[in-house]
């Protein structure tokens, strides 16, 4: 494990007694972008809410970084410990800046007092500053962020957690409702920012995976049935009877 920053050992989620995660094991790499695919229902979704600890699993193990349990602990506490979510939905203040939104989301005191009279940290508007250069929207810095594009809107969200200076970043569906060229865009935002962390992404669009991922985990009714690059997977009988021979 000493290469590994996350580890998911026997992993049980039931509800109402339909399994939605099954003994199920997953690792990601330190530096590494991971995709996970499969079919609706298949648990990936499900997968990010038991590490964000949104979802407390009936039974197993979540270890981050070799030594802390995620399983016990809160959602707040996991945040602090270094993970962040990127939902499917953007979730932006509309009304504020492109800037605002993330010297909002930046690590610093969020008590009334400060976010009124205090100002922020010189290493801190640096990392804002460096950000919106990443996420392609220097230019745009001052518009509200409700006159952002569907996939600018989503790079924003994007930044708003890696502001927040993340060791594992989960992403689900990043591209989805996305132009070609705002595909094209977001993959190399997320290849850029997987140079410095880990970046574990659920989507469907088999060509965006090919273009990011050297690595692909696929989940069927809550567990892996399938790991290794795109190739190998493209190539496996039941990934594409289950998955891929869909349509």
């Amino acid at each position: 494990m000493a290469n590994t920053i996350l580890f998911m050992e026997d992993i049980f989620v039931t509800f109402d007694g339909f399994k939605a995660l099954n003994k199920l094991n997953f690792s990601v790499d330190y530096g590494e972008l991971r995709c996970v695919i499969g079919p609706n229902g298949a648990g990936k979704t499900t997968l990010l809410d038991v590490v964000t600890g949104k979802i407390r699993p009936d039974s197993g193990s979540v270890i981050f970084k070799e030594t802390t349990h995620l399983d016990r602990m809160e959602q707040e506490e996991i945040a602090n410990a270094g993970i962040g979510r990127k939902f499917q939905t953007p979730t932006i203040y509309e009304n504020l800046t492109v800037r605002d939104n993330l010297e909002l989301s930046a690590k610093q005191d969020k008590t009334v007092k400060s976010m009124l009279f205090g100002g922020m940290s010189g290493s801190l508007g640096a990392k804002v500053n460096e950000t919106i250069e990443i996420i392609g929207l220097a230019g745009k810095q001052s518009w509200r962020a409700g006159l952002l594009a569907h996939g600018e809107k989503q790079w924003l969200e994007i930044g708003m957690v890696v502001v927040q200076d993340p060791d594992l970043l989960l992403v689900d569906e990043p591209v989805a409702g996305m132009t070609e060229s705002e595909t094209e865009n977001t993959a190399d935002l997320l290849k850029h920012i997987a140079e410095e962390r880990s970046v574990l992404v659920i989507e469907h669009d088999m060509n965006f995976v090919r273009e990011i991922a050297k690595r692909v985990t696929v989940l069927h009714e809550g567990a892996v049935i399938c790991e290794g690059s795109i190739d190998y997977v493209h190539a496996d009988a039941q990934v594409i009877e289950l998955y891929l021979g869909r349509g």
